[in-house]
């Protein structure tokens, strides 16, 4: 049985990722900052504990991020020298589309991230996807007090977390393949569009207003930075997403 830690295993992509895992048959440890049934304590901020987490472990998905991304840079390298330490066959990473050219302080960490992973000397896979369906749903849902819903005029292509977590779980019981392919939702959309779908699920009439933005980094949007061309990977649409958290609300 393959031994597999994972971090930011109780976040919304580390806690489907782990299920699947298990269901795959791996040994899972689930690194949490928290302790509990099921959990491996652990803290990237700090170090501690984290040598303990990796000892014995065969591979390690890192899908940890702090709020904002604020100290991930940090955390990875904490991570890396001790999977180096432990002798780990294979890390798989799971970073963003865009980040080479969306100028976003998250994202500039992100490539920083990629290459101490690349430089590690550790075997690994890397693998970026667009913007969940429920990040895309919380962005009109802070808007709920406002009388109108605003969109900027740029497209996306939203993923459901559950299928970036399956291309997870299929990595890691793979053999180390370096930057792999893209993946994306099964629609590119504007965003003004996908806010007219948010309001219909979400049963409010308050008028969508596109909003046309100067800049380099709404620019960086347009030119369709954060979309993937090609095939889509996602099968679930965006409306099928709201449609299944307001059933599963309901």
């Amino acid at each position: 049985m393959t031994t597999t830690l994972v971090t930011g295993a109780t976040g919304a992509l580390g806690a489907p990722t782990v299920s699947r895992l298990r269901a795959a048959g791996h040994d899972v440890r689930a690194l949490s900052r928290r302790s509990g049934p099921g959990l491996t304590t652990g803290d990237l901020r700090t170090g501690a504990g984290i040598r303990e987490a990796v000892a014995g472990a065969d591979t390690v998905l890192h899908l940890a991020t702090g709020p904002r991304g604020k100290g991930d840079v940090d955390a990875t390298r904490t991570l890396l020298d001790a999977a180096t330490g432990a002798g780990v066959r294979h890390l798989v990473l799971i970073s963003i589309v865009g980040i080479d050219d969306i100028p976003l302080a998250y994202y500039r960490d992100k490539v920083v991230i990629e290459g101490l992973v690349q430089e590690s000397g550790l075997p690994y896979s890397t693998l970026r996807a667009t913007q969940f369906h429920s990040f895309v749903e919380a962005m009109f849902t802070a808007q709920r007090r406002s009388p109108i819903v605003v969109a900027p005029v740029f497209p996306l292509q939203p993923i459901a977390v559950e299928e970036v977590a399956d291309r997870l779980v299929e990595l890691a019981g793979s053999a180390p393949a370096g930057r792999v392919a893209d993946i994306g939702g099964p629609e590119q959309h504007s965003l003004p569009d996908l806010a007219r779908v948010w309001a219909r699920a979400a049963g409010t009439r308050r008028p969508v207003v596109p909003l046309t933005l100067p800049g380099k980094l709404v620019a960086a949007y347009r030119a369709g930075s954060a979309l993937v061309p090609g095939p889509a990977y996602g099968r679930q649409t965006f409306a099928e997403h709201l449609a299944e958290q307001s059933g599963a609300r309901g």
